[in-house]
C-alpha cells in the first residue's frame, strides 16, 4: 500500500489571524513579533514580505525595510484558540495527526481510498474546511513521506496545494539548494559549497565518506533525504520534554532586582502552561545571555516536581544569585524539565499545601475565562 502524508501549513498564521479579526489590517503589511528594539519577527503578512521582511529577522531591520508596516505584539492565547479549531478540523480527516506548532501539522492518510478518491482530494477538503470554518487559508503538501510533504507545502504559498509523487521526487529535489534539507544550516551549507556540493542532487551523488567529514553521523540520513527517502512515522502525540520561556530586553539589565522581576514574569507564564497541560517538573534551568552574547545556563533539580509559579521563581532566583554579573544582561530564560504528567489541569504532586493549590485553581479558571492578563502579581504591574 502506497503511503501518503499531508503537511498542512497555515499561511502567515499570526498576521493572518490579526487581519481576519481587524478589517483595517487587510491588505496592509502586518508584522508580528517583539516590538522592543531587540525583538525579532515572528510572522510577517505577505504584504510585508514584499519588502523583504521575514520571520526571525531583527525587528529593527524589519522597521527599516518596511517603515509603514503595522507592528504588533503577538497574542499567543488567541492564536492557541484558533489553532485548536484547526486541529479539530484535522482530526476529522485522520486519526494520525502530528502537530509541529500552532500553525502546522502532519496527517497520515494512507489507506483512505474508500473515503476519498485520492489523497489530493483529502488535502482539498481540509483546505476548504479551514477556509469556511476558520476564515483562514492554508497551504498543503501531499507526498509519500514527511520530508517531501513539508517541502511540498512550501513550494506554492499562499493557499497552495502541491503533490510530489514517488517517481517525481528525485528530479524535483536535485536542483534545490542543500539548505532545503532538514539538518543543514548556514554554516554546514557554506562548508559543503566550498567542496562543490551546493544542490541536493550533488549531495545525493557524493561519496558518503566525504560527506561525513562535514556532516558527521548525520551524513547517511541526509543522503536518504536527498534521495527522497524518509520512513519516520506520523506520531499523534508526543509528551513534551520541557516547558520554558525567555525574554530579550530592549536595553541591557544591570540590577538584580529588575532581573528578578523578569524571572517572576517568566515563572508565571511557565507555571500556567504546566498546569494547563497537567504537568509538573523537577529540574529548573536558568539561561542568562550577557551584553557580549556570552550565554550560560544553571540548573537545579528539586526533590519533588512542581508547577507552581512561586516555586519556579524561587529556584530561578537562587540560581541567578550564584551568577557573577560582570556585565549587562540582554536575555533571561527559564525552563522546567524532567516532567511528570498528573492527568488534570493542576498536577497534584506532593509537597504543596491545599490552600496554595486552591488559589492556583481559582486563578487559572479566571485566566481561562477572561484571558491570561486578567490577574497578575503587583510586582509585575508596569
Amino acid at each position: 500500500m502506497q503511503r501518503w502524508i499531508i503537511h498542512v501549513d497555515m499561511d502567515a498564521f499570526y498576521a493572518a489571524v490579526e487581519q481576519r479579526d481587524n478589517p483595517e489590517l487587510r491588505g496592509r503589511p502586518v508584522i508580528i513579533g517583539g516590538v522592543g528594539g531587540r525583538g525579532v519577527v515572528s510572522t510577517a503578512s505577505y504584504e510585508a514580505r514584499q519588502f523583504g521582511v521575514h520571520s526571525a529577522m531583527p525587528m529593527a531591520e524589519a522597521r527599516r525595510r518596511c517603515p509603514h508596516g503595522i507592528f504588533l505584539a503577538p497574542d499567543h492565547a488567541k492564536y492557541a484558540r484558533v489553532s485548536a479549531q484547526i486541529r479539530a478540523i484535522l482530526d476529522r480527516f485522520s486519526p494520525l495527526v502530528e502537530p509541529l506548532a500552532l500553525d502546522e501539522a502532519f496527517l497520515d492518510v494512507t489507506g483512505m481510498d474508500l473515503l476519498y478518491p485520492d489523497p489530493v482530494a483529502i488535502a482539498r477538503a481540509i483546505k476548504a474546511a479551514i477556509r469556511e470554518e476558520v476564515k483562514l487559508t492554508a497551504s498543503a503538501g501531499v507526498a509519500p513521506n514527511k520530508f517531501l510533504a513539508k517541502l511540498a507545502s512550501d513550494l506554492n504559498k499562499p493557499d497552495g496545494l502541491t503533490v510530489i509523487r514517488p517517481e517525481e521526487a528525485a528530479a524535483l529535489l536535485a536542483p534545490l539548494p542543500v539548505s532545503r534539507l532538514w539538518g543543514i544550516g548556514e554554516a554546514t551549507a557554506a562548508a559543503l559549497a566550498r567542496v562543490g556540493i551546493t544542490t541536493i542532487g550533488h549531495l545525493a551523488a557524493v561519496e558518503t565518506g566525504l560527506l561525513e567529514k562535514y556532516c558527521g553521523k548525520a551524513a547517511r540520513d541526509l543522503q536518504r533525504l536527498a534521495c527522497g527517502l524518509d520512513d519516520r512515522p506520523v506520531i499523534p502525540h508526543q509528551e513534551p520534554k520541557s516547558v520554558g520561556n525567555e525574554v530579550t530586553f530592549a536595553a541591557d539589565l544591570f540590577h538584580r532586582e529588575e532581573m528578578e522581576t523578569e524571572l517572576l514574569a517568566l515563572a508565571e507564564k511557565i507555571g500556567w502552561r504546566l498546569r494547563t497541560g497537567g504537568y509538573a517538573g523537577r529540574t529548573i534551568t536558568l539561561k542568562v545571555r550577557f551584553a557580549s552574547f556570552r550565554t550560560i545556563t544553571r540548573s537545579r533539580t528539586l526533590n519533588e516536581p512542581t508547577n507552581l509559579d512561586e516555586t519556579i521563581f524561587a529556584t530561578a532566583r537562587r540560581l541567578l544569585a550564584a551568577v557573577n554579573l560582570t556585565e549587562g544582561v540582554r536575555l533571561l530564560g527559564v525552563t522546567v524539565s524532567h516532567l511528570y504528567h498528573g492527568g488534570g489541569q493542576l498536577a497534584l504532586f506532593g509537597g504543596d499545601d491545599d490552600k496554595r493549590q486552591a488559589v492556583y485553581r481559582a486563578v487559572d479558571k479566571l485566566r481561562e475565562r477572561f484571558g491570561a492578563g486578567i490577574i497578575t502579581r503587583g510586582r509585575l504591574l508596569r
